[in-house]
């Protein structure tokens, strides 16, 4: 029984199972080569949430899936060390403990925890011993327009303070202007910074324009080395879509068809609802399969999706809904 029960808590921790993306020498035909067709993708896109949705036992399972997919985020300017400490607690034990007990996941955990820089320190000690990484927003985030060598130190001082994930932001004026190479420079150089801690290049997806600009910006930075790509900071009007989704997650499969090394995806704003990462848990599970929607290929960018996804289990356990208050925002 003892072996039994080890294997299943080993099973719930964060799997890291593929190698790092390596990067590759810059390749402008394949980026040019890359174009995305908006009508179709939309028409696609519009299919996902229209489908009859899983239910019962099915959609519970998928849920605690969910949220050891979420990277659990404070970015306001109002943060202090104390709501980051409850902030990691929640990362600690996401859903009340007895409702983890009957849906027999005890153990459950988020994927990481997202901070700025000052709260890297304080986070890294609230979560000792836990396993969960704490995750950095850098590089001048959210706008990514501070001096070049601050954003390079920003990253190293990040990863000295215990940062296990960096969250970049890319220039957006490179994708805008077509100038590619500097955009890969750019990420070449962040990805070295980070040294062992693994990068997620945000695109802010919502400030480039087209989706052909948001497809051959996620080449550019997969071949820099990105270990994910994020669609955006949160802090744009327009964060994460379904249209945008699919032309990211296309990229990564052409990528990975293209080299052999798998890149994580991460959407990130504007995700707030259980029945939202059910979406995103089929869509990355019908365009790149089972291995996608394991928490080190796949990240949930929020803040209150959490709260959703615990009054939804608690609804499947008792069989009544909670109202929305008495749930932590995560």
């Amino acid at each position: 029984m003892q072996t039994q029960t080890s294997q299943t808590e080993t099973v719930q921790l964060p799997q890291t199972l593929e190698p790092r993306n390596p990067g590759m020498e810059l390749d402008l035909d394949w980026v040019m080569r890359a174009t995305a067709n908006r009508s179709a993708i939309e028409r696609r896109a519009a299919t996902l949430p229209k489908r009859r949705s899983v239910k019962k036992a099915y959609q519970a399972a998928w849920l605690c899936r969910a949220i050891t997919c979420i990277d659990l985020t404070t970015l306001a300017g109002d943060d202090t060390a104390g709501r980051v400490k409850r902030l990691c607690a929640k990362a600690r034990q996401p859903v009340r403990g007895d409702l983890l007990a009957a849906l027999g996941m005890d153990g459950l955990t988020v994927g990481a925890v997202c901070v700025y820089h000052d709260m890297v320190e304080t986070a890294v000690d609230a979560l000792a011993g836990s396993g969960i990484p704490v995750a950095a927003v850098s590089t001048g985030f959210p706008a990514g327009l501070s001096p070049f060598h601050l954003r390079v130190a920003e990253i190293e001082e990040s990863v000295k303070a215990g940062a296990a994930e960096i969250d970049i932001v890319i220039s957006r004026r490179h994708v805008l202007t077509g100038d590619w190479t500097a955009l890969y420079d750019e990420m070449k150089a962040f990805r070295a910074a980070c040294g062992e801690a693994h990068v997620k290049a945000i695109l802010a997806t919502g400030e480039l324009g087209t989706l052909q600009n948001v497809a051959r910006a996620s080449l550019v930075c997969m071949m820099a080395g990105a270990d994910f790509i994020k669609t955006s900071t949160g802090k744009e009007s327009v964060n994460a879509t379904l249209p945008v989704s699919l032309v990211m997650i296309r990229a990564i499969r052409d990528y990975f068809e293209q080299t052999g090394y798998r890149v994580g995806y991460k959407p990130a704003g504007g995700i707030s609802k259980a029945k939202d990462a059910l979406v995103y848990l089929a869509m990355m599970k019908e365009e790149l399969g089972d291995r996608w929607v394991q928490n080190d290929l796949f990240r949930f960018g929020a803040s209150s999706l959490l709260g959703d996804i615990e009054r939804q289990l608690e609804h499947h356990v008792t069989g009544a809904y909670s109202a929305s208050w008495r749930h932590a925002a995560g």
